[in-house]
């Protein structure tokens, strides 16, 4: 089908209409499943999504400048375009609002069916180059950091607990500070007896093998939200380990994910609670910018304790509890009961979550974008002059914001971001300066992992020329204070600096990308928050740090230290953001780009 915008002209084959188009839970295609029970393998060997398959597809077929298969590869009119760059992210499924899926849907069945590439070719190909990929990420990070290190990270100058992934690639410095799953998971942490990993795209086969020998029988719970092909496949992968069991999450309203990234883990000592930002996949935790939140080391609290012992000012521990069971499932029965037998009061951080539902009343203030604005109304200071006081918002994936900012962006969204002291000053036709962060084409180029990268940004084509207004708020991804400026950004983080961005009134680190679908939008005249998906975030406000004066201050390097540590925030990207140039396009996955190679010396073909 040829499309033609303010992008050009190139076409857009059935393959490339993606029912993704505008989620942000990258949500899973079951065409590697149903490939498989015809005894081919055409991506990874666990649900996930089209933009993730054509990345993996990518990286097992590669297509060099020179390449000559380009010309069997590129329909003619994408040839005319090939240097026509892209406009947006790849979006996971949870951003689809159900009018584009339902229009896009029947082409995902031709989508399935076709096969570029001869089958046993692509069977060779995918099975040595997966295999090559696997082992090169696993292999970074085989044995985990040195123990003295990890022990003083964990319990030494980070009193937000706060913590990026490493990276292989990077110079070693910026990984000082960082954390790799298998130091999550080592014994100096914890002696497990138990554990519970809530996710989207989950390789079960890599995950046991994140944990220690030890600790890989122990039972391991894991809750997930998928459905009929993909839910086989899952449970399938499973069936080696005897101690994995399933919670599948329900979602009742369509298009929703379960998008929430946390690690539950019961120790001998006691509990810990991880919320974080990647999948439980190698590619997540090998080149990729991440964010991570690690509770302390929560004790257990004297038998025949009962009420609200162990509760933090931040009243974490019953907020973890209600999200918990709003997924009404008996299985997590013993994880709340776990909950209440211990001591959260050293917590700190608010806990953001939304659940699917629609909800009216003092519901409406429990998830979502008004679970934001209600905690910002009773716990951040009032800013002088705060309309001066701008929004960033930064994440991987983004939605159908609708016509135009007036829809939702602008409206009730920015709404509760600029929430504070007691009072919402309602600032119309974003009065409030907005910086939305999202890569570029040439971040994608430019990153580590080169085009591949943008397998995890999943903004379609579809999408993008919808909302074409969207993008003048647009910033490029840079990040030298972290040294991650080439890996590619799948953490989503929400704040409020001040105009010369030297303070930050809060910070919100989360699995909520720019959707609807995840945030909630309003219905029924206002009464009413219609929520899609699953998403866990924890907000940090400078009064739970003992700081009066209602702000952070921004630390200038990630790994400079500081008198008081509390005051500096670490920031993770580079402040304040570069608005997008006038030849930058945001990155969008399913079209081609063949003009420019990127850092392994091979284009971006989709189909």
């Amino acid at each position: 089908m040829l499309q033609e915008s303010a992008h050009g002209k190139w076409t857009v084959s059935s393959s490339d209409e993606s029912t993704e188009e505008n989620s942000d839970s990258e949500k899973p295609s079951t065409s590697s499943l149903l490939d498989a029970t015809h005894g081919r393998t055409s991506g990874p060997q666990y649900p996930c999504s089209d933009a993730r398959k054509a990345a993996h597809k990518r990286k097992a077929s590669p297509l060099k400048l020179s390449d000559k298969k380009i010309a069997t590869e590129i329909p003619p009119a994408e040839k005319q375009r090939a240097s026509q760059e892209g406009l947006g992210w790849c979006l996971s499924s949870s951003d689809e609002e159900p009018e584009d899926q339902e229009k896009h849907a029947h082409k995902e069945t031709l989508k399935e069916e076709k096969c570029d590439v001869p089958k046993e070719h692509l069977l060779n190909l995918c099975e040595d180059a997966e295999l090559a990929e696997n082992q090169k990420a696993e292999e970074y990070d085989e044995t985990p950091s040195e123990a003295q290190d990890t022990w003083d990270l964990l319990n030494g100058g980070n009193p937000f607990r706060f913590f990026l992934t490493k990276v292989k690639g990077i110079e070693q410095s910026y990984n000082s500070a960082a954390l790799h799953i298998k130091d999550i998971l080592s014994p100096l942490f914890g002696t497990l007896i138990s554990s519970a990993q809530f996710n989207y795209c989950i390789d079960v086969g890599w995950l046991v093998r994140q944990y220690p020998q030890e600790f890989r029988k122990k039972p391991l719970l894991i809750v997930h939200g998928e459905k009929r092909e993909s839910k086989a496949e899952l449970l399938a992968q499973a069936r080696p380990y005897e101690n994995i069991s399933f919670c599948q999450a329900k979602l009742d309203i369509a298009f929703g994910t379960h998008h929430t990234k946390m690690m539950l883990l019961s120790y001998e000592e006691g509990l810990r609670v991880v919320i974080h930002t990647s999948n439980l996949i190698a590619e997540d935790w090998h080149q990729k910018t991440q964010g991570i939140w690690i509770s302390p080391l929560y004790p257990r609290l004297p038998q025949g304790t009962t009420g609200s012992a162990g509760e933090s000012e931040t009243n974490f521990k019953s907020d973890l509890i209600s999200y918990l069971m709003a997924y009404n499932s008996p299985v997590l029965k013993e994880w709340i009961d776990l909950i209440q037998e211990h001591d959260l009061s050293e917590t700190r951080v608010y806990l953001l979550g939304s659940t699917p539902g629609r909800y009216q009343g003092s519901d409406k203030e429990k998830w979502g974008h008004l679970r934001l604005r209600k905690l910002l109304k009773e716990h951040a200071s009032s800013i002088p002059a705060q309309e001066s006081w701008p929004v960033v918002g930064q994440f991987s994936s983004i939605g159908s914001m609708g016509a135009d900012g007036s829809k939702w962006l602008c409206s009730e969204f920015q709404e509760s971001l600029v929430a504070a002291g007691g009072g919402v000053t309602t600032l119309l036709k974003c009065d409030v300066p907005i910086h939305l962060v999202y890569p570029t084409v040439n971040n994608v180029r430019q990153s580590l992992e080169g085009y591949p990268a943008g397998g995890s940004l999943p903004y379609s084509i579809q999408t993008a020329q919808k909302q074409l207004w969207l993008h003048s708020y647009f910033h490029k991804w840079s990040a030298e204070v972290s040294g991650r400026s080439h890996a590619i950004p799948h953490i989503k983080t929400y704040m409020r600096p001040s105009p010369d961005f030297q303070k930050i009134a809060w910070f919100l680190v989360t699995s909520a990308n720019l959707s609807k679908a995840a945030w909630g939008a309003l219905e029924k005249n206002g009464t009413q928050l219609m929520i899609r998906s699953y998403e866990l975030g924890v907000l940090f406000l400078p009064s739970a740090f003992g700081l009066e004066k209602g702000y952070f201050r921004v630390r200038g390097k990630m790994l400079s230290e500081s008198k008081d540590s509390a005051t500096y925030f670490p920031v993770p990207y580079d402040l304040p953001p570069e608005q997008y140039g006038s030849k930058d396009q945001p990155w969008i996955w399913n079209i081609p780009y063949t003009d420019a190679p990127d850092t392994h010396g091979n284009m971006w073909v989709p189909s």
